[in-house]
């Protein structure tokens, strides 16, 4: 039966997972992809990767230095931060309205007038940034 491109991916894989795992020497290596690619049938594949197991699970081992960070909450984490989306949303709607409300009485006047929009957007835009700055320094050291 003729292999497919795909059969002989299957295969190449298992050959550089056997390479990485040291069973297979550079020059080994090389010379059974040469052959991989110049077969033409499922019996000219299988005595390349006959002699080597065949892994199941296929899972890393991950070596940590430092300790894996503490899962947070699903509920405690997207709640907060959509508390402080929302917040944010109606500070700039309201930002956005005053900027309006002083362009127009601008134009009107046909003068700039004195930029009140400031005493809106500038304490309660600082409220929300401190929490927000206190809010991440809180998560990154949780």
């Amino acid at each position: 039966m003729r292999a497919s491109d795909g059969d002989r991916e299957k295969i190449a894989s298992r050959l550089r997972d056997a390479h990485a795992e040291g069973r297979l020497s550079i020059q080994e290596f090389q010379d059974r992809l040469d052959a991989l690619y110049s077969a033409q049938t499922y019996g000219e594949l299988e005595p390349l990767v006959r002699d080597i197991p065949v892994m199941r699970n296929k899972t890393p081992a991950i070596v940590r230095s430092d300790p894996a960070p503490r899962p947070v909450p699903a509920a405690k984490r997207s709640g907060g931060d959509k508390a402080m989306l929302v917040l944010w949303t109606i500070w700039a709607c309201l930002v956005s309205v005053n900027l309006v409300i002083w362009v127009l009485a601008s134009i009107t006047n046909s003068e700039l007038l004195y930029f009140w929009p400031i005493w809106v957007a500038g304490p309660s835009g600082a409220v929300l940034g401190a929490i927000s700055v206190a809010r991440r320094q809180f998560k990154e050291h949780a």
